[in-house]
């Protein structure tokens, strides 16, 4: 393996500001994330603050006691305990079969960073994937997109939700499940690491009861070697630990809010868009209500001075909803606002890992962060991977095809240069030449009809259109009989963009972990985490 790297705009344009540091978003931020001394500003911040390092590591003992372990992981427990440890942290939610590849270079991008920042500052760094288990958009995480006769299909899981459940409180149907794993790696082909891979599946869905579980069981046995820590967000005695730190968010919402909306005013004013729907009703807490078994948004009325949600079916004064967070935390959860700030409160955070759409996020986060004077953490962007297997760089090179354009754009472009150079252009100009006559004939033949029966105009018209539909269905199959003469070649097209942009889409996007496992073995992960990496914002193409 070796990596190549390339210069490629991120998916959204402040993303690519950010990747750049322009001066735009600079002022959005409280650090830059590409400098040494940067760092070391965010670790003397830190020193000055308290954390529940103690809980919050035994917390996170007991919890992975039930998920794949090593020395290494009670290292990094150890090393989370003392007081001058700080983390990389970065988080996704629990996708089946881990969910696209980008979750994937999430975990790498943590470990990598936290093993670097190690190095470089000469303090312990704990890297730790925080779940977004009490996410309750269950069709985020129920499919994996497999490939199917060059093209791209999506396989979905077939057990419906019909509540709004926090994945974490998703049960899986084993037997549904495995069929659907199953299903899922033979359709990838059978290889020498097929079976073993099958074999590895069922052992982690064995041990699985949830959704959640099953994506820490595989991601921790994948990564168990690399001192990985965890945290489900959906975990009821993690909220616990959260209890004054919830009250704390409750009594604060209306500042929270007004924060953020004045920061989204800022970044309005420089012409980004804004990526976290608010309004000032906004309390930013969810609530889990039994009855309904479902998690409801919150917000705040002021007429009443109430805390409401969905139409009111659900309703708290400020001091009853403060008296749940200190007796029963687990009914709430933060959302995209908050946990950002609970992340902060419970981590020694030197960075936060986080893809282009966190980034345009966290940047409307400043004056939140601000109001509780506190900063937030570099923001540092995870590493944007793309796999290149050698065959399909065969291809390219065989099509003259930029590898750039094609990460950015797909192969449309080439492709209809091709195509446009293997057209007959005889049989062009003939069939042109066709529908043209035959349009001034039915010009004439109009005329006439108009003076002798207007009445037959119609089907005249219908007649010529039939007639019009003919030629082109003929000149459809001589042009396709062209491009069977040059299938090798269009199917060459069809591998580049079917590997490396599916559907019109990043690969990191479309593709799934398990695929790869399946073409190169287990050991596939390992000798990508035996590559360097530098956090640069340059694109890392993988060549395997």
């Amino acid at each position: 393996m070796e990596i190549l790297n390339l210069s490629l705009p991120a998916t959204n344009r402040f993303a690519s500001n950010y990747l750049e540091q322009s001066p735009a978003i600079q002022p959005f931020f409280h650090y830059r994330y590409n400098e040494l001394t940067e760092d070391r500003k965010r670790l003397a911040e830190l020193t000055n603050r308290s954390f529940p390092r103690e809980e919050v590591a035994a917390h996170i003992e007991k919890f992975m006691k039930n998920y794949p372990s090593s020395k290494a992981i009670q290292a990094s427990i150890q090393k989370l305990k003392q007081k001058n440890s700080v983390v990389v942290i970065g988080g996704q939610q629990a996708g089946i079969l881990t969910g696209p590849l980008y979750s994937i270079h999430k975990v790498i991008s943590i470990i990598k960073l936290a093993e670097q920042k190690e190095r470089q500052l000469g303090v312990p760094v704990v890297p730790v994937f925080w779940i977004a288990g009490e996410d309750h958009d269950f069709q985020e995480v129920n499919h994996v997109f497999v490939p199917m006769e060059d093209k791209v299909d999506k396989w979905i899981y077939p057990e419906k939700v019909l509540q709004k459940k926090m994945v974490s409180d998703i049960h899986l149907n084993k037997d549904n499940c495995l069929l659907w794993v199953q299903n899922v790696i033979k359709n990838f082909g059978e290889t020498d690491y097929t079976n073993l891979l099958l074999e590895f599946a069922e052992k982690q869905l064995e041990k699985s009861a949830t959704f959640v579980d099953f994506f820490a069981n595989i991601i921790m046995e994948l990564f168990k070697d690399y001192g990985l820590l965890i945290v489900d967000s959906g975990d009821s005695r993690f909220r616990y630990l959260q209890r004054e730190l919830l009250s704390k968010q409750i009594h604060h919402h209306d500042s929270i809010t007004f924060s953020l909306l004045e920061q989204q005013k800022a970044i309005s004013n420089e012409g980004f868009p804004i990526t976290i729907e608010a309004g000032d009703q906004a309390a930013n807490l969810f609530y889990y209500d039994q009855r309904l078994n479902e998690r409801i948004l919150l917000e705040y009325d002021r007429s009443n001075d109430r805390f409401v949600g969905k139409s009111g079916v659900v309703s708290f004064s400020k001091e009853e909803l403060v008296e749940i967070a200190n007796s029963d935390p687990a009914k709430l959860s933060n959302n995209v606002v908050t946990r950002p700030l609970m992340q902060e409160w419970l981590f020694p955070t030197l960075a936060f890992i986080a893809g282009p759409g966190e980034i345009s996020y966290w940047a409307e986060l400043k004056l939140v962060f601000e109001h509780f004077n506190i900063k937030m953490p570099p923001i540092v962007p995870r590493l944007n991977i793309t796999l290149l297997d050698r065959s399909v760089e065969t291809d390219l090179l065989e099509l003259h095809l930029n590898l750039s354009e094609v990460l950015s754009r797909g192969t449309n472009a080439g492709r209809e240069k091709f195509l446009e150079s293997i057209k007959d252009k005889e049989v062009n100009d003939l069939f042109f030449t066709a529908k043209e006559q035959l349009l001034k004939q039915y010009q004439l033949i109009e005329a006439k009809t108009a003076q002798l029966d207007k009445g037959l105009l119609p089907l005249l018209k219908k007649n010529e259109n039939y007639l019009l539909k003919e030629i082109g269905f003929m000149e459809t199959k001589l042009e396709e009989a062209v491009k069977k003469k040059h299938n090798v070649i269009l199917t060459k097209y069809a591998r580049v963009d079917l590997s490396l942009r599916p559907d019109g889409f990043p690969q990191e996007r479309m593709w799934n972990v398990f695929y790869y496992l399946n073409q190169y073995s287990l050991s596939f992960i390992h000798e990508l985490m035996d590559l360097c990496y530098e956090f640069d914002g340059l694109h890392k193409v993988v060549k395997i």
